[in-house]
Formats: structure tokens, C-alpha cells, sequence
């Protein structure tokens, strides 16, 4: 096939393009070339020139700083109404000047606007701006002292409310120790159903009871070649842990005797759980407070101040339980040398090495609780009464009852009962000391105890959440003082599982009780 001839036009058209492409690159070249020479004439902005914007930056922050410092300035006047303001805003609310505190307010906003536009410009306030502001603020201010809302109705108004705020929160303390005090004398359910069962099966079964009588052995009840414990207690789960774990931690738990005394609501109850429950072999006396005769008024002068216990915020003190213990000797006559437990303790280790302790003469084995000031004999007795304060030292050291180890013979020689009868009675009107039973402790014992090893005796279980760990893993007996028994649902959760380890939770009348 012949070729067309060309086309000149088309070729007119391919020159024309060249042209174009040609023309229209050599115009970005010259506008890089242009942009080029324009920035590098720009001022270096990364060494000098930053240094002095950071610096005018910092003057005028500066700037700003001296103006609300110097006395003569707008914006302090302005900051130090407003703080003025504020104050008398509070006032005049108490006093019911709804009017005066809204116009209070409302100029606050407007001066606090004043001081925002001056940060946000960093220019200091011109006359100008703030002279009606002022002038405004002035008059508010003028007219809440002349309703007397001055310094010194500020001062005093603040003073009243202190007092209703100091007399509120002592209100609340005492409802509160009241509330505690009632919820650790409440028995829990679980525990009163456990006590009503147990006295029952004691009581509508007359074999049981022969049974039970038939398990007194007097052989080991006066064998002073056994190691004897005595607990008063009428808490019935409370005393089983004490014993429990005792034995479990005792190296040989047959030649342990627990001397136990209840009253006689618990006597059936005591006697049915202890009987019926197996404690490694030691032997447990259970004996009815009751049945001792010379517990009378005519002996022992705290049966009288028992008839007025109604005087007195916690009569628990004066329970004759809690105060058996200065009547060891009277209950176990033929006894030499006994250690007493409260209820409320959980033994760790085995506790026989306290009786071969030298007690050097002393009557009674301790651990001391004065490592701070607050548990020193100031603490407990009234040194403003010319008896405590002639025979006694303020800052004799205290000590603790709940686990301690009595010298029977050197008591009947130091004829130490006979002592706390006589500050028994001395403290028939309460001017000695108040309630409990450590302050006529720390009388009838002064000068006849012996300081123990702190590891014997763990405190503050039962009020205190931040007992060392390392004495509590080292302690012999833990002691749950205070309120906060491990029994009670205030129980401190952190302990509660130290007690209950011993206590049988699969036992039949535990389940059927709801006991946990």
C-alpha cells in the first residue's frame, strides 16, 4: 500500500508542542530559583532570634508577676477585692443578704474577667479599664461593713462554728463508741443458737448429765506436777479456740488441765461442748461461778458496787467473771502456780516454758506495754488524789492482763487479794480511776511483777489494723483487745483468719447454727 503524503499541518502542530513543553519548564525553574533566593535572605530563626523570643516571652511573664505583687497595682487592688469578696459572699449568705451576696458574686465574675483579659494579653490593666470595677467593688464592700460584716464578726461567726463543729464531732464520737460498745456485747446469732442447742441436750437428758459428771478426774485437777490454765469466760466457741489452740500447738497436750469457770446461763452449755469434744487428751474442769459460796458481798466489796452498775456506761467491767481473776487462789486453793487466759486469744505456741519461768519472788508474769508514754500509770490513775499520787509512780511502766502467770504461793504470802480489797473500797465513789479491770490490776500488783519476753504476749488484735506482721508471727498469744472481737462481723479481716483456723466449721451444730 502507497503512503499518504504528510500532513503540514499536523507537523505545524507537533512543532508548536515542543515549543509549549519547552517555555513552560524553563518558568518553573526560574520560579524554584526565585523561592530559593528568597528564604535563604530569611532571618535564622534556631539560634539568636529563638533565644530573643524566649526571652520577650519571659519578660512579659515577668511583667505580669510584678504586677500582682506591687502594691500600687491595678491588678493586685483588684485580686485583693476579689479575695475580700469571696469572704463576704460566705457571710452574707449566713445572714440571710441573698441581694448583697448576688451583687458579691456578680462583680467577682466581672473582676475575674478584668484579670483573664490582662494574662491573655500580657499587658498590665490601664486606669480605664478598671477604674468603675473598682469603684463598683469598693461601694459592695463599704456596704457589707457597714452591715457589720466586719473582721471581727468574721472571726467570731468562724469561732461559733467551730464550737457547733467541735461539739457535733464529739457528739458523734460518743454514739459511736456507744454503737461499737453495743455491737461487741451483742451475741451473734450463730453463737446463741450454738448455746441454746448445747443447753438443751444438757438439760432434757438427765444420762448425759451423769455422763458428764462421771468425767471429773480430781487426780489431775490438783496435780501440781500438770500445767494448769484457768479462762472465765461465757462465751462457749470463744473459750474453745483458747483451748483448741492451745493443744494443737502444745508439745504434750495430755499434761495440760484447763481450769474453766462460766456462769450459770452457759454452765449446761460449757459442760456439754467440752465433755462431748475431743482435746488431744487434756484435761478441761468446767466449774458454775455460782457455786462459790464466799463470792458474797460480805467478802468481796465489788458485789456491792455490782447493785449500781447501772451507773456506769459498760457494766461488762464489773462482771464478777472478769473479775475472778483476783480470786485465783480462793478458786484453786490447792494449786502452786496457774496461767490465765482470756477469752478473746489464740494460742501459737506451746506454753509450758512459762511455767518454769523464774518470777524471782514476783506474784505476777507480764508483758509490759509502755514502749510509748500513753501506757504508763498516768494513764490509767488519778494522780490529782493524794493516795494514788503518795504511793505510786506516774511513770511506772504498764502491763497487760489476758495472758499472764501467777505465782500462787508468793500471792497468798503478799496476801494480794487483801490489797485490792482495800483499793477496791477506796475507790467506792470512782476517784481513783474509772472503769476496767487493769487500773486496781496495776495497783494490787505494783512492786510484785515480773516482765516478760513482748513474743509472749501479742496486743491490739481487736482495735488496732496495723500490728507489726513479724510479731504477730512470733507472738505465743495473740490477744484480740478491744471491740473488735474475731467472732463479730467488725472483726479486723486481716486477723479474723488467725482465730478461726481453730475453730471446727464442719462440726454438726456449727452447720446447723449457721456458724462462719
Amino acid at each position: 500500500m502507497r503512503r499518504r503524503p504528510g500532513d503540514p499541518r499536523r507537523q505545524q502542530r507537533k512543532t508548536l508542542s515542543r515549543w509549549s513543553v519547552w517555555i513552560v519548564s524553563g518558568l518553573l525553574t526560574l520560579i524554584a530559583f526565585a523561592l530559593l533566593v528568597h528564604y535563604r535572605r530569611l532571618p535564622d530563626l534556631s539560634s539568636e532570634n529563638q533565644h530573643f523570643i524566649v526571652q520577650v516571652a519571659t519578660q512579659s511573664s515577668l511583667n505580669l508577676t510584678e504586677e500582682m505583687l506591687s502594691p500600687g497595682s491595678l491588678i493586685r487592688q483588684l485580686g485583693d477585692q476579689i479575695t475580700l469578696g469571696k469572704a463576704y459572699v460566705v457571710i452574707a449568705k449566713e445572714s440571710s443578704d441573698l441581694v448583697l451576696a448576688w451583687e458579691l458574686s456578680a462583680q467577682i465574675r466581672a473582676a475575674q474577667q478584668l484579670l483573664a483579659k490582662s494574662a491573655a494579653q500580657a499587658n498590665p490593666l490601664e486606669i480605664e479599664e478598671v477604674e468603675h470595677a473598682l469603684q463598683k467593688f469598693s461601694m459592695l464592700l463599704s456596704e457589707a461593713k457597714e452591715l457589720h460584716y466586719d473582721s471581727a464578726v468574721m472571726i467570731m461567726k468562724l469561732k461559733v462554728e467551730l464550737l457547733g463543729l467541735e461539739e457535733k464531732v464529739s457528739i458523734a464520737n460518743i454514739q459511736s463508741t456507744a454503737f461499737g460498745q453495743l455491737a461487741a456485747e451483742a451475741v451473734p446469732k450463730g453463737l446463741y443458737c450454738l448455746g441454746n442447742r448445747l443447753t438443751m441436750m444438757w438439760a432434757i437428758d438427765p444420762d448425759f448429765r451423769s455422763s458428764i459428771a462421771r468425767h471429773k478426774l480430781a487426780k489431775q485437777i490438783v496435780d501440781n506436777d500438770l500445767f494448769h490454765i484457768c479462762i472465765f469466760s461465757d462465751n462457749v466457741l470463744a473459750a474453745s479456740v483458747v483451748i483448741n489452740s492451745t493443744v494443737l500447738n502444745a508439745n504434750h497436750p495430755e499434761q495440760l488441765v484447763f481450769h474453766l469457770v462460766t456462769d450459770e446461763v452457759n454452765f449446761g452449755a460449757m459442760q456439754a461442748w467440752f465433755c462431748t469434744n475431743d482435746f488431744k487428751g487434756a484435761t478441761i474442769e468446767v466449774q458454775n461461778i455460782e457455786s462459790f459460796t464466799w463470792l458474797n458481798a460480805s467478802y468481796v466489796p465489788v458485789m456491792r458496787q455490782l447493785q449500781d452498775a447501772a451507773k456506769f456506761r459498760n457494766p461488762r467491767y464489773l462482771s464478777m467473771l472478769n473479775l475472778l481473776r483476783f480470786y485465783i487462789p480462793e478458786v484453786y486453793p490447792a494449786l502452786k502456780k496457774v496461767v490465765f487466759l482470756d477469752d478473746d486469744v489464740v494460742v501459737q505456741r506451746d506454753l509450758t516454758d512459762l511455767f518454769k519461768l523464774d518470777l524471782h519472788g514476783n506474784v505476777n508474769g507480764a508483758v509490759e506495754t509502755c514502749v510509748q508514754s500513753f501506757h504508763r500509770y498516768h494513764k490509767y490513775l488519778n494522780f490529782s488524789h493524794p493516795k494514788i499520787r503518795e504511793n505510786f509512780n506516774p511513770d511506772g511502766c504498764g502491763w497487760a492482763f489476758g495472758m499472764n502467770v501467777f505465782d500462787l504461793t508468793a500471792w497468798k504470802s503478799a496476801n494480794v487479794t487483801s490489797r485490792y480489797h482495800y483499793w477496791q473500797s477506796q475507790n467506792a465513789d470512782r476517784t481513783l480511776w474509772k472503769l476496767g479491770t487493769l487500773p486496781p490490776g496495776l495497783l494490787t500488783f505494783y512492786g510484785l511483777t515480773k516482765p516478760l519476753d513482748r513474743n509472749w504476749h501479742v496486743l491490739g488484735l481487736g482495735y488496732d489494723p496495723d500490728v507489726d506482721v513479724k510479731m504477730i508471727e512470733g507472738g505465743a498469744v495473740l490477744h484480740y483487745n478491744g471491740n473488735m472481737k474475731p467472732w463479730l462481723k467488725l472483726a479486723i479481716s486481716r486477723y479474723k483468719p488467725l482465730w478461726e483456723r481453730y475453730v471446727d466449721f464442719s462440726h454438726q451444730l456449727l452447720q446447723e447454727c449457721n456458724v462462719h
